[in-house]
């Protein structure tokens, strides 16, 4: 089969969750499908898969993933009604975050068989396309052994602070969920969780860390540079239309 190295992205704004995750679900059916058909296939007749990148925001909403635990969501359901905050139990990997207006969601929707079939070397690629867009801002962010995600003070840890979190789901080497990033998020939501399962480090933002808000799209502009350099793709733009 070719490989397709093209991505087409597409800027959904503020969007609810489970919307963006219906959405996610249906476009990596559609990838598996065609994966699916290939096998029926002689080798010069295989179809090219598609490949997509959604970034988005959402309303307050908290996730656990498979491996999570309940507990370390420190709300109950009036806690969360006076938050006006959802919680979705999903099928990403790690524990619990918070997604919500000024974090940077990435979802990329990637047939890894288009690039390379390596979980660890995606999962590597993401933070890098993050460390790099945070070092355009003068941040030094970096990974911790043992931790997922992209920290600031990640070398000495005098006080390491999470900037950007992490959590994927392959199936068929096709990828879904992704990254969040903190851009000019309400940090005070953080407080009502155990940040992915982690109590004794703090949660950050690039707002926080350089002393002024942030405009969104600049942020995402740079991501989508440094993404589609690392992962030697070509992005094109695609309009967000919602499917039925």
């Amino acid at each position: 089969m070719k490989q397709n190295r093209s991505i087409l992205y597409e800027r959904m704004g503020l969007v609810d969750y489970q919307q963006a995750w219906d959405y996610q679900e249906q476009l990596l059916k559609e990838i598996v499908a065609v994966k699916t058909q290939n096998r029926a296939l002689p080798e010069t007749g295989k179809l090219t898969t598609p490949n997509y990148l959604l970034l988005c925001q959402h309303q307050h909403v908290y996730t656990l993933g498979k491996s999570g635990h309940e507990a370390h969501l420190l709300l109950d359901e009036q806690g969360l009604a006076e938050k006006k905050a959802a919680f979705y139990k999903i099928n990403r990997g790690g524990d619990i975050t918070y997604h919500g207006p000024g974090q940077l969601v990435a979802y990329p929707i990637l047939d890894l068989e288009n690039f390379f079939t390596d979980i660890h070397q995606y999962l590597r690629l993401l933070e890098e396309a993050v460390i790099q867009t945070l070092a355009e801002y003068g941040l030094r962010a970096g990974r911790i052994v043992g931790l997922t995600g992209v920290w600031l003070d990640f070398e000495e840890q005098r006080n390491p602070r999470k900037i950007c979190a992490m959590g994927v789901k392959c199936s068929r080497w096709v990828t879904m969920h992704g990254l969040a990033l903190n851009v000019n998020t309400d940090l005070d939501y953080f407080d009502n969780i155990v940040p992915c399962g982690i109590s004794d480090k703090a949660v950050t933002s690039l707002e926080k860390e350089v002393g002024r808000v942030v405009p969104m799209e600049e942020v995402e502009e740079k991501l989508l540079h440094h993404f589609e350099r690392l992962f030697e793709a070509k992005l094109l733009a695609h309009q967000y239309e919602e499917r039925h």
